[in-house]
């Protein structure tokens, strides 16, 4: 995957800023230019937080559409339709701070499960557990924010997903790795 400059993850920011401003705060849809990466199908997330709370997160693993379109429709998404919370109001939007985390394609691990552990990188790796039906993912960044190990990262990606700890070490669930390029905002 190609990185993005530094401005491009400053427009990135402002693009998501500029959405929920105009969905949320009643503003005009931002008119930005935008470089050709934009025009790339990318898998992105937008996390919001407030004071280091999350406040809604939501993107797409896989590459799916332009990176522009996923980043306007992954904070919308993350503003109003996370289940953990309840929609974002028009007062919240001065305290929100905005993380957009631009992905690689997610990647199968080959070999054993019992030698997963030994292959996840804490703070370069996000991981996907997939298995009967269901899956969840946790984006590179949490794992350092909370201190984890490789042990616990996939531990509570498997309870992400609705599974018990440890289910990674089972035949029949999948590991995916990815990486993400974060930026955010100085707020």
């Amino acid at each position: 995957m190609n990185l993005l400059s530094e401005d491009e993850g400053r427009r990135a920011l402002r693009l998501a800023r500029g959405t929920l401003d105009h969905v949320i705060g009643n503003q005009a849809k931002p008119e930005m230019v935008l470089t050709p990466v934009f025009s790339e199908k990318r898998g992105v997330f937008v996390t919001l937080t407030i004071e280091g709370d999350l406040r809604g997160c939501i993107g797409f693993p896989y590459p799916v559409m332009p990176l522009g379109d996923a980043i306007a429709e992954a904070a919308t998404a993350a503003a109003l339709q996370d289940p953990r919370f309840l929609p974002v109001k028009k007062r919240e939007l001065a305290t929100i701070r905005l993380e957009v985390t631009v992905l690689t394609v997610p990647v199968v691990m080959d070999g054993a499960p019992m030698d997963r552990p030994a292959k996840v990188i804490v703070g370069k790796h996000g991981l996907i557990i997939k298995g009967r039906g269901r899956s969840g993912l946790l984006l590179p960044q949490v794992a350092t924010e909370y201190g984890w190990n490789a042990t616990e990262f996939l531990d509570h990606t498997c309870i992400k997903a609705g599974f018990p700890g440890r289910c990674w070490d089972t035949q029949g669930v999948e590991v995916l790795t990815f990486e993400g390029q974060i930026f955010t905002e100085d707020r």
